[in-house]
């Protein structure tokens, strides 16, 4: 991954989740998307109801998965319209990205 970005993002999943555990409702799950990786992605995902997971929190979970902030990285907000297939009214999803780079000591799978 050496000079390749990787992005971790934060997104308020509006049905729920089937892996890498079922929820049943809304939930958060923070993500790293690694180029050219096919397959499971790191992924955490917090328990449905919740308010936005504060920064701190999003970086310790960053942490348990190997990844921390790049240097000068901060969370950017967007905004989007969930699909219109599902079963409920389309609702606003938010989504946060931000650069991060894997710990110095991880064996980070590529």
């Amino acid at each position: 991954m050496s000079g390749t970005p990787v992005y971790a993002q934060l997104s308020l999943r509006c049905c729920g989740t089937t892996a890498p555990e079922p929820t049943d409702g809304p939930c958060w799950q923070l993500y790293v998307a690694k180029p050219g990786s096919v397959g499971a992605w790191p992924t955490f995902t917090w328990p449905t109801s919740r308010e936005v997971p504060p920064v701190a929190e999003r970086e310790a979970v960053l942490g348990l998965l190997g990844y921390g902030l790049a240097e000068g990285a901060e969370w950017v907000w967007t905004e989007d319209t969930g699909p219109e297939y599902h079963s409920h009214p389309v609702r606003v999803s938010l989504i946060a990205r931000t650069r991060v780079q894997p710990l110095a000591g991880w064996e980070v799978e590529r």
